[in-house]
């Protein structure tokens, strides 16, 4: 792990792989939705409403798949000072967010014609909300660290600890259509089920998910990685301009003596 903790040997690994991500990304998750909204079956009872699916549970996973990334990331940062590990936690707020944020959209219109209501504070609807208000409140936290050069090791050990903090939101979301009752159906798709092959879940319907969901983690990898490019070059920048800064103020200080 520690052997990617040059920056520069992260940007020559992240300089190829970050369009490879992004371009095979959106050809599967283009595929995958082409397939599932045009050609794949409707469903018996919801007819051509669950198309959506191949939207709505690829964001909900990396929603909740981008607060675990932070929290990890965290982990690092705090136990091992990973250099990079801050940067990466930074870089997967936003699309994390992002990716939330529609989840709750998708939602909303699935639940319309499916229950009636665009809204109910069930568990699961709940939990995702209070996920897409902790990413705003990481970003803030964040944001505040590289502001405040004096006090931005400090805040930046506080984001840290408010990623950690945070994914204890994660298991909540996951098993609270099992905990609570609500409308919100439980899993219907789940890795023992896909392998086994006993998945209550047609074919026709799991083949265009996992390969959108496949899509989207490859797209949300590949905005990490740019992400990360992004803040260390801003990085660079800066420490340039500090240098010139230094170096014209030491140059005016020899002229006055």
């Amino acid at each position: 792990m520690h052997g990617f903790a040059n920056p520069a040997r992260f940007l020559r690994i992240a300089t190829w792989a970050t369009p490879l991500c992004l371009i095979l990304g959106l050809v599967l998750a283009s595929g995958a939705l082409v397939w599932g909204v045009f050609f794949g079956p409707a469903d018996q009872l919801q007819g051509d409403v669950v198309r959506i699916i191949y939207l709505h549970v690829p964001t909900a996973w990396l929603g909740m798949m981008g607060w675990s990334a932070i929290a990890v990331a965290s982990f690092v940062e705090i136990v091992w000072r990973h250099p990079l590990a801050g940067i990466a936690a930074r870089a997967a707020a936003l699309p994390g967010a992002v990716f939330t944020a529609l989840c709750l959209i998708t939602g909303s219109i699935w639940g319309r014609p499916a229950w009636g209501t665009w809204w109910v504070w069930d568990g699961r609807l709940t939990s995702m909300l209070v996920l897409l208000f902790l990413y705003f409140g990481y970003m803030a936290l964040a944001n505040a660290g590289e502001q405040n050069d004096a006090a931005g090791q400090g805040q930046g050990r506080m984001a840290a600890i408010f990623g950690l903090i945070g994914a204890v939101n994660i298991p909540i979301i996951h098993y609270s259509v099992l905990w609570w009752n609500s409308l919100h159906q439980p899993p219907s798709l789940s890795l023992s089920g896909v392998l086994t092959g006993t998945s209550p879940m047609a074919t026709a319907f799991v083949v265009p998910l996992l390969t959108a969901v496949l899509g989207f983690s490859l797209i949300f990898g590949g905005v990490v990685l740019a992400r990360m490019r992004m803040i260390l070059a801003d990085a660079q920048a800066e420490a340039r301009l500090r240098r010139k800064a230094m170096a014209a103020q030491a140059a005016v200080s020899a002229e006055g003596w």
